[in-house]
């Protein structure tokens, strides 16, 4: 071999380790690119995006399967999905999720990564729509909300759930709906229901004292209300008050963190012992991205959640407030 071949051949290799790091740049960059864009998608409000993402990089959703998607009412947004592990075992534990969007949006359908990180835990997992907008003004959002809980008692055991075991848990809005059905006994009495027979209540980033109500999106769903007061959670505190995990991101500025404190301070007078579980650099958007991927990488929501979970719905009675208190946890950031 020449001197000129030798030259030659490393003049390729050198080409080639080129061609081979620049190719690895270009595929980072577009990795970081799509991870950009996809916060930004989940920012502006784009639940969608999030769910088809995460059924993407999950595979599917072969860990689930679906086992109901109803109406409950005539509108279109009063529907449940049901999902169970694919490999369920009856009867399993109800957790019950009421999306967020400011009473104006939230698509239960859209929220099928929620099933997809808790079903194969070991729970049975309803999404409940309920009425938006103008219809779904206060107090229709929790007529809805008990109507959606009626469902799950009357059906969810031939689905393989145990509607003695039901944990209510929400985002925002539906965090809101959800303390409200918890905190407040009229709702399920309506439905023939009782509010001290659910296990427990999760709320993510929600508004529980807000009032005197200061945006357009309250304003258009509860301005109206002759006892504005009266539709606020922490008016409705009470000692017998299920057990409550409430967590909030610290740099949540869409629903100021201090609305879970308060509303932990007040159960904890009235004796049933709270605490607010925040989470650090965590904004509105990220406390409900944490549950799909590729944000669930930081477990902090999940694995708070899931503690919860399996502390409430053991089989047996349910516990009271006071021994399933979220623990108080300022957790570090990652």
């Amino acid at each position: 071999m020449t001197d000129g071949d030798r030259q030659d051949r490393k003049r390729l290799a050198i080409l080639q380790i080129g061609w081979l790091g620049w190719t690895a740049v270009t595929l980072l960059l577009l990795a970081v690119l799509g991870f950009v864009a996809l916060r930004h998608a989940m920012e502006t409000n784009a639940v969608a995006v999030l769910d088809s993402a995460d059924k993407l990089l999950r595979g599917g959703d072969g860990a689930i399967r679906q086992v109901a998607a109803e109406r409950y009412g005539d509108d279109a947004s009063q529907k449940v999905e049901m999902f169970v592990p694919a490999d369920a075992r009856a009867p399993l534990p109800i957790v019950v999720f009421i999306p967020g969007g400011s009473w104006r949006s939230g698509d239960p359908h859209d929220y099928r990564f929620i099933a997809r990180a808790l079903a194969p835990r070991g729970y049975a997992v309803v999404l409940a729509g309920y009425r938006l907008g103008p219809k779904g003004r206060f107090p229709a959002m929790l007529e809805d909300g008990a109507s959606a809980l009626r469902w799950v008692a009357d059906h969810a055991r031939a689905r393989g759930g145990d509607p003695d075991r039901i944990v209510l848990m929400g985002h925002s809005a539906g965090a809101y709906n959800a303390a409200m059905l918890a905190l407040d006994r009229r709702w399920l009495a309506h439905r023939r229901l009782s509010a001290d027979a659910l296990r427990g209540m999760i709320g993510l980033s929600g508004p529980y004292d807000f009032y005197p109500f200061d945006d357009p999106a309250t304003i258009d769903a509860f301005g109206h209300a002759a006892n504005p007061e009266d539709t606020q959670p922490i008016a409705h505190v009470r000692g017998d008050a299920p057990p409550l995990l409430l967590v909030h991101g610290s740099t949540d500025t869409r629903v100021r963190p201090r609305n879970s404190v308060a509303l932990a301070r007040a159960l904890t007078a009235a004796g049933a012992p709270t605490h607010a579980v925040l989470l650090k650099d965590v904004s509105h958007e990220g406390m409900i991205m944490a549950f799909a991927r590729p944000f669930s990488r930081d477990p902090r929501a999940l694995d708070a959640v899931t503690g919860f979970l399996a502390q409430v719905t053991r089989p047996g009675p349910s516990p009271a407030a006071s021994s399933a208190a979220s623990p108080a946890v300022q957790a570090p950031g990652r």
